[in-house]
């Protein structure tokens, strides 16, 4: 299986912009050909409102990234899925083992009785992830193929999201011409691009913080445990300064990431930043009132992500304390450049905390940003799953071919 010259399009459809990131496999690393991205029109917090406008930003996005490539017109895109709609909890299964071994087809078997589970008719069940085996009665099994027993356990994570809200996302892929190959959950996507294995081993929270929507995703013992969707996220710092000062989103975003400060005690006292009102007629802010603005915000932000990290440290160990289940905390996403973010993280939440950008990646000087990890991540998938037979290939472009294929490739992860 060569990993070397196949092609894919990692494609993130977030509230804020449209990125679309185009590379191939050079000596096992990823190398980026080209980054197209443009604003995004017609999402409110990760969820499709106008399929329109949707389609027009994706289309503008995909011709951006083609263009100087010299390659063929795209056609086929790995996209990324988040938005308040996506929903994680813990699940069980348990299963006998006929003739003493365990074998992929008995963890193939034990996933998908844990998930059937009963979800309302306008859910579906996206993925069934095991976070860790049990062999009769033995813990700590990360595994389980090859070994004798007689009964198998797991734990499982299921996540499950809103039929609607995927179908509206094929619909606007098919709109824009591209043909949807896979769908991704979005903080599994960013913890491919930026985590280290040694990090999801000792315990690591994942927090990427986008425009609409802050996506979650905790890894434990080299497993995921937890995911959460909150829908908040920068465009609501943004929607503050708008209506707190008098002055258009435009300008609000700019000011933000120009001069903004999640804590008033980092900014300086004797600071200010020019703003442009609509009259086009400048004048001078204090520093201080601007990050007055910004930190209710953020620490409102910041509460409801300790609240589902508390959530994670509880499941399964009946530990409250976080710090002694994860060893720091990787912020990414556009509102993690916001200064001083990743300090009032590490007060809030009691771990160390890093910036996490792209590794793996030849050309990092097109993506070498906290932005761009959910797309680096989807583009990842895109060419992994090229190895091989791809027997989804010619998979019918309906919304339960595409949940189905989501749940084949979860599994894939544990082969």
């Amino acid at each position: 299986m060569s990993r070397n010259g196949d092609f894919a399009v990692g494609l993130d459809i977030g509230t804020t912009k449209i990125c679309a990131i185009y590379g191939r496999w050079e000596k096992e690393r990823v190398n980026i050909v080209s980054v197209g991205s443009c604003p995004s029109l017609g999402l409110r917090k990760g969820i499709v409102v106008d399929m329109d406008m949707t389609a027009d930003s994706v289309k503008r996005a995909l011709r951006c990234a083609g263009e100087g490539t010299g390659a063929a017109a795209i056609r086929s895109v790995v996209v990324g899925i988040a938005g308040g709609h996506i929903k994680g909890f813990t699940g069980y299964g348990a299963i006998g083992i006929r003739g003493g071994v365990v074998r992929q087809d008995d963890v193939d078997r034990l996933v998908d009785s844990a998930g059937a589970v009963c979800v309302p008719v306008d859910r579906e069940i996206l993925h069934v992830i095991p976070s860790g085996f049990r062999i009769d009665g033995s813990n700590g099994i990360n595994d389980p193929v090859g070994l004798r027993a007689e009964r198998l356990e797991a734990d499982v994570h299921i996540v499950t999201g809103s039929v609607t809200s995927v179908r509206n996302l094929i619909k606007c892929c098919e709109m824009a011409e591209v043909r949807v190959k896979d769908i991704v959950l979005e903080p599994l996507a960013s913890a491919d691009a930026v985590l280290a294995e040694d990090e999801k081993n000792r315990g690591v929270v994942l927090i990427d913080i986008g425009g609409g929507t802050t996506d979650i995703a905790v890894y434990k013992d080299g497993m995921l445990k937890h995911t959460a969707v909150l829908a908040l996220g920068g465009n609501h710092i943004t929607n503050d300064i708008a209506l707190g000062l008098g002055i258009s989103s435009d300008e609000a975003e700019r000011i933000k990431k120009l001069s903004g400060y999640s804590m008033t005690g980092m900014a300086d006292e004797n600071g200010s930043v020019e703003i442009r009102r609509e009259e086009n007629k400048a004048e001078k802010l204090p520093l201080r009132r601007l990050t007055e603005i910004i930190e209710p915000r953020c620490e409102e932000l910041m509460l409801l992500i300790k609240k589902e990290v508390d959530i994670a440290a509880r499941e399964g160990a009946g530990d409250r304390k976080m710090s002694s289940r994860f060893s720091g905390v990787v912020l990414t996403g556009g509102t993690a450049l916001l200064k001083g973010i990743d300090s009032m993280a590490k007060l809030t939440l009691g771990l160390p905390v890093r910036i996490g950008t792209p590794a793996g990646v030849v050309n990092k000087g097109f993506v070498n940003g906290p932005e761009f990890a959910t797309g680096v991540g989807l583009l990842r998938y895109g060419l992994e799953s090229q190895d091989g037979d791809d027997e989804w290939s010619d998979a019918p472009l309906t919304a339960n071919g595409i949940f189905e294929k989501m749940k084949y490739w979860v599994k894939g992860l544990f082969q």
